[in-house]
């Protein structure tokens, strides 16, 4: 998983609901759980873009067909976009606790508040695109990705499923 840079495109119709009608929030508010940053920024921090690190890995393995799907998570966050990609007798098993959670979304959940299924269900949850590739390449891909500027995570598995993904504690 690549880390997302907050919110990206997604979820502001709850993010707004949120932060402006359940806590009254202006967006030049410093909330406590947004480390000193304005409710604006938060929210307006610029999505990442994949593009170019994507495509050089792809080139980078041109012959060798290591990478087996991908997934930009947007509306739906993980549940609703890495099933798209995924066999039907395939499930993606998501350790959760794998990756760092931005204060963003611990904040909008606190202040909701917002149950952990609807976060996930509506979020990217901190991970804005999802590679699915072969076990043993896994740590030279992530090395390449990391050494190209991106945040990378092993946040799971593939296992034999009904083309789901499993969140895991």
């Amino acid at each position: 998983g690549l880390a997302s840079s907050g919110l990206h495109s997604n979820g502001y119709a709850l993010a707004r609901n949120v932060c402006f009608k359940i806590a009254g929030l202006k967006v030049t508010d410093c909330p406590d759980g947004l480390d000193g940053r304005t409710v604006g920024d938060a929210l307006l921090t610029p999505t990442r873009i994949y593009v170019k690190p994507i495509v050089k890995l792809l080139a980078h393995y041109r012959r060798k067909r290591v990478v087996h799907a991908m997934a930009h998570i947007t509306g739906s966050g993980l549940p609703g976009n890495v099933p798209r990609v995924l066999p039907a007798n395939c499930n993606a098993v998501l350790e959760v606790s794998s990756w760092p959670r931005q204060p963003i979304f611990d904040f909008l959940q606190k202040t909701g508040p917002v149950q952990e299924k609807e976060m996930f269900n509506v979020f990217n949850m901190g991970i804005g695109y999802v590679l699915v590739v072969a076990p043993d390449f896994a740590d030279s891909i992530a090395r390449m990705l990391t050494k190209w500027g991106e945040q990378v995570y092993r946040i799971g598995r593939i296992t034999r499923g009904a083309g789901e993904v499993v969140l895991k504690a």
